[in-house]
């Protein structure tokens, strides 16, 4: 298994940018649990690392997975380098289909906080984003931060998102384990 990075922006009682209060967020999300969204979501997370499109050191270590960005990085170092922001936000270590439980997978000075379900396009999580799918999971199968904290859970979600529906795109995930920075960010 292999280690990637990013950067995001935190979500949580604090951001109130682009209409996206946090009261109203729980209200439609109905995850009265949350106390931050700790997502993949490029619409709640944006990431914070500058697409360097034009720069041959962002190609360098950018992952590419068949013919999609997944905007994270091979290196934790380039990821350090190019923040955009200096408040807070999440340095993130993620393992994209983890092949086993990653609770106990231990990575100096980072905690692990689940897992998400992102879309095949890198950019919509179906846990945090999606909503209304509750014939595959519920609010409470997601902790505090909008993700899943058991391994065999999240593939079962991930299987089931797509079996029960087929005709919503962003239901054909990737299971992706999750690691935040205890401080670096905080």
């Amino acid at each position: 298994m292999t280690f990637l990075y990013t950067a995001t922006r935190r979500y949580d009682k604090t951001y109130e940018e682009n209409g996206l209060f946090w009261d109203n967020y729980i209200e439609w999300s109905k995850l009265t649990q949350l106390t931050e969204v700790v997502s993949l979501d490029g619409f709640l997370n944006p990431k914070i690392i500058e697409p360097g499109y034009d720069n041959t050191e962002y190609w360098n270590f950018i992952h590419i997975t068949g013919d999609r960005i997944t905007g994270f990085f091979t290196t934790l170092n380039y990821v350090l380098r190019n923040i955009e922001i200096k408040e807070q936000f999440n340095l993130l270590a993620v393992i994209v289909e983890p092949t086993q439980d990653c609770r106990t997978v231990e990575l100096s000075d980072f905690e692990f906080v689940g897992y998400d379900l992102l879309d095949k396009e890198y950019g919509t999580s179906a846990l945090t984003n999606l909503g209304g799918l509750n014939e595959t999971f519920l609010t409470s199968d997601q902790n505090q931060f909008g993700l899943i904290d058991d391994y065999e859970k999240a593939y079962h979600v991930k299987s089931a998102l797509w079996k029960n529906n087929p005709e919503v795109y962003h239901a054909d995930t990737n299971v992706i384990a999750v690691w935040r920075h205890r401080k670096i960010g905080r």
